[in-house]
């Protein structure tokens, strides 16, 4: 039986997107009560569009796990996307000809049981040190308690992870519809307790934004947990990125304890 295979395209606005519109279906993320893109809308049907600017890309997912129906299902961003080997991003670039086709998916997807981008490596910090040196560790301290409290099961490897000094990032991924659906299961009701709990008035824009960053350590913490077969697989900016002012950013923020004010 054929298979389906569908991988959401996370986007806030109009950008270059693949031609293989039968893999790649973009979403237009936090689409309620703005103007259309063209896009998927993440408002239609059982959604949490309004929750996008705290959320990100996991309102794209919820609307995925919730409506769309298929045998994979796969995440990747409107500036990130998997690749079958490593390469930088040129302005010239063909991106029809260096991102996952079909034919490359349904040939992973043979041998493993989730696809994930290259861990992003910290070296001098852990995944815990990392987030409190640029946003609040606090956030994570909640989101632990949050655990003991709805899956005491998961808290060893919790801590365990946030020791880690790498981890898969970007909330990138490949899976069956039916693991998607029992990580969408574990996560979702952490991530509302914790939105619950945190207060964000008076945050910034950037900085309320960090229950989409503290859901790229739980998928971590979740897939730890699992006994799947990982693939990790090259990833490519399709925006040029400022590596210095990038690494000058994340020693400021190691040594000095100067918050992350935007992303990179």
């Amino acid at each position: 039986m054929t298979k389906n295979y569908k991988i959401i395209v996370a986007t806030h606005k109009k950008f270059t997107m693949p031609d293989d519109t039968e893999l790649y279906l973009p979403i237009h993320v936090g689409s309620e009560g703005k103007e259309k893109l063209g896009y998927q809308c993440d408002n239609e049907g059982d959604n949490i569009s309004c929750l996008n600017p705290y959320y990100c890309e996991l309102t794209g997912l919820y609307w995925a796990w919730k409506n769309l129906e298929c045998d994979y299902l796969g995440l990747v961003h409107y500036r990130r996307y998997f690749t079958s080997k490593s390469q930088a991003y040129r302005e010239e670039i063909n991106m029809d000809s260096i991102i996952l086709s079909k034919s490359e998916v349904e040939k992973m997807m043979l041998d493993y049981d989730v696809v994930v981008p290259c861990k992003r490596k910290y070296y001098i910090e852990t995944l815990y040190s990392h987030y409190e040196h640029t946003h609040d560790g606090a956030h994570l301290d909640v989101t632990r308690q949050i655990i003991s409290e709805l899956n005491p099961d998961y808290i060893d490897t919790f801590d365990k992870v946030m020791k880690q000094r790498s981890g898969y990032m970007f909330n990138m991924f490949i899976m069956s519809k039916d693991n998607v659906a029992a990580y969408c299961e574990w996560l979702f009701p952490i991530v509302d307790e914790l939105y619950r709990r945190i207060d964000i008035e008076g945050y910034s824009a950037f900085d309320a934004r960090l229950f989409g960053r503290v859901s790229e350590r739980l998928f971590n913490v979740w897939l730890a947990n699992q006994d799947l077969r990982i693939k990790e697989t090259p990833f490519i900016y399709m925006e040029r990125i400022d590596l210095i002012q990038k690494g000058k950013s994340f020693l400021q923020a190691k040594f000095f304890g100067k918050k992350y004010g935007q992303s990179f």
